[in-house]
């Protein structure tokens, strides 16, 4: 397996793989797809604030983490929210793991003190991976989203950086 900096070459992969999670989970509350323009786009605004966006790959993109500022404003400059993505059959061997380290250094780096995850409470897998890495539950909102034409809980984990 390959971590990096995602490519043009990624983008086909990581919008694939994100929109199925989109249309068919509630891992994400999003209904909006995303285009290989949006996904660019996206990787050049986290760059120029000083994020980046990670993949891990095994021939072809498999998966993903990446951050930016948790809130807008200057009192949350040191405070981060990543997203991490694997398709459903690739999780379990090790690259959400990895994505996260490389996440955390980055971020560590760059001089973030936090890091959040805003977790669908239906997502047990997603909760129980970031207990493991170190995250705890700070919050739960109940019916914070919907999706599906049900509400959906959000559960936010905070792990300390520094």
């Amino acid at each position: 397996m390959i971590l990096r900096p995602a490519e043009a070459e990624d983008l086909p992969q990581l919008a694939a793989f994100w929109n199925g999670i989109i249309r068919e989970t509630t891992i994400t509350f999003t209904t909006v797809l995303k285009t290989e323009e949006s996904l660019s786009a996206m990787i050049k605004a986290r760059r120029a604030a000083g994020r980046e966006f990670f993949v891990a790959r095994e021939g072809t993109a498999i998966g993903f983490a990446s951050y930016d500022q948790f809130r807008s404003g200057p009192g949350y400059a040191h405070a981060m929210e990543h997203t991490i993505l694997l398709p459903p059959e690739l999780r379990g061997r090790g690259a959400g793991r990895a994505l996260m380290d490389r996440v955390e250094a980055h971020a560590r780096a760059g001089g973030a003190h936090t890091l959040f995850a805003g977790v669908s409470g239906e997502n047990t897998t997603g909760i129980d991976f970031h207990a493991r890495i170190g995250f705890d539950v700070s919050a739960r909102y109940p019916e914070a989203g919907r999706k599906f034409d049900r509400w959906l809980d959000l559960v936010l984990m905070m792990k300390k950086l520094g």
